[in-house]
């Protein structure tokens, strides 16, 4: 399903706010809400629209430090590490790579000795880097159309 303008614009009023009424979007669009509901469910269904959420502050969610690792896992330990990665509590977003490097993490952590224990689960799979984030400078920016 290739999106058009009309797509386009209805998944900026949903990138910008996805509990927008579909009243609401067919009016900044231009459209009814049934067509509207309509084109939604054939993304959803297309799968141009992966779902819906809820985005936390984790900073307010009693969280201090946020992080970025990587990982260049030992010979054999790739894959029991990504076995593994999906049941730390910490990684709110984990990427294969490639590079020297084999991982990405962007965790969330209490404070330092949170992160130090965080660090030493994850050593037994490989070596590891670690970035504190310190600002965002582009935060959950929307997706676009590709300009010719």
């Amino acid at each position: 399903m290739l999106i058009d303008e009309l797509n386009w614009r209805i998944l900026g009023c949903l990138q910008s706010n996805s509990r927008m009424s579909n009243a609401e979007i067919g009016r900044q669009v231009g459209i009814s809400s049934p067509a509207v509901a309509e084109r939604i469910k054939k993304m959803e269904d297309a799968e141009i629209i992966e779902g819906y959420k809820t985005v936390v502050s984790p900073f307010k969610a009693d969280y201090q430090l946020k992080a970025i690792i990587t990982l260049r896992a030992f010979m054999g330990m790739l894959k029991p590490f990504l076995e593994k990665v999906r049941s730390y509590d910490e990684v709110i977003n984990c990427y294969r790579i490639t590079g020297n490097d084999n991982i990405v993490m962007e965790v969330v952590l209490k404070n330092q000795k949170h992160l130090e224990s965080f660090i030493d689960q994850l050593i037994v799979y490989g070596e590891t880097k670690t970035q504190i984030v310190l600002s965002h400078v582009v935060k959950n920016n929307d997706i676009k159309p590709l300009k010719d």
